[in-house]
């Protein structure tokens, strides 16, 4: 008799239903207590939907910690953690496990001033974060311009590009010649733009230090994110392209120092501040052989 009563006590109504009915009431009914096992099975539900809610919370609070990194990164943790309002466990939490699914990774940064130290740990998106953001069309553009290139060349493609960066460049310019003849206040007004486009980007200032003559003091403009990103890893030209217009639109000759097209955390250009731009109305981008060597040094930074 010790087998049936154990069914009743696990299985819940059904079985505990058909034990009332089979046990006559007295003593044998009152072992089998089938109502006291359905009941214990119902607070289960509870603890489930408050870990339901407790799993959404924890995903947008996460979510916002991906968007502070994107906006601002490279961003340390103590910096996310005054932005955001959370504990340094708190992020650090977070952090761990956004690293731990790729989207987001640690780039060292040299601490700023004149005194030696560890680099500091900055999170920036990774690659994967960067795709994951969205890339609509870029696989029918893809195609497009690689059947473009094969029909016209690869002048064709270029040709693309400088229509493409051309309204940029007439957006950008009287925005820019606002700022004047100083080169850093044009980088700035640059960064500022390209952050309005969604280019997430800044510009920060680096002084030379003696004995290294002023005149090495430069600019590095930073973009976090490029909506093309995946389509100018197969088409660099579109990179080549805008890293002219930078040079046009701020006065002096420009570098590209990495891109995120080519695995760098970031798009990172320098900016030489040494000498006066030469202000004006830029000029429209120039053909140049598609057989040169591109300007951006296509490393990680």
């Amino acid at each position: 008799m010790s087998a049936p009563v154990s069914g009743a006590t696990v299985s819940g109504a059904a079985v505990s239903g058909a034990a009332a009915s089979a046990v006559p009431s007295g003593r044998g009914a009152a072992r089998v207590r089938p109502a006291r096992a359905h009941v214990a099975a119902v607070p289960d539900a509870v603890p489930a939907a408050a870990g339901t809610h407790a799993h959404d919370a924890e995903e947008r609070t996460r979510d916002r910690v991906l968007n502070a990194v994107l906006e601002h990164g490279p961003i340390s943790a103590a910096e996310l953690g005054d932005l955001l309002g959370f504990t340094p466990a708190a992020v650090r939490r977070h952090l761990d496990h956004l690293a731990r699914t790729g989207v987001i990774e640690v780039k060292r940064v040299a601490r700023a001033g004149a005194g030696a130290g560890r680099p500091a740990r900055r999170y920036v998106l990774s690659s994967q974060g960067q795709s994951n953001l969205g890339n609509d069309y870029l696989d029918i553009a893809s195609v497009a311009l690689r059947r473009l290139g094969e029909a016209a060349g690869p002048e064709a493609v270029r040709q693309f590009a400088v229509e493409r960066f051309a309204d940029m460049e007439r957006r950008y310019a009287p925005e820019i010649e606002q700022a004047g003849p100083d080169i850093t206040a044009r980088a700035q007004a640059l960064s500022a733009a390209l952050s309005r486009d969604g280019f997430v980007a800044s510009a920060q200032s680096i002084e030379a230090k003696a004995p290294l003559p002023a005149a090495l003091s430069s600019v590095q403009l930073c973009q976090g994110h490029c909506p093309i990103q995946h389509l100018a890893a197969q088409f660099p030209v579109f990179c080549d392209v805008e890293t002219d217009v930078f040079s046009r639109l701020v006065g002096v000759d420009v570098r590209r120092l990495s891109t995120l097209a080519r695995g760098g955390h970031v798009c990172t250009t320098h900016i030489p501040t040494g000498r006066p731009a030469a202000v004006g109305t830029p000029s429209p981008a120039a053909p140049v052989n598609p057989d040169e060597v591109s300007n951006h040094l296509q490393e990680r930074p």
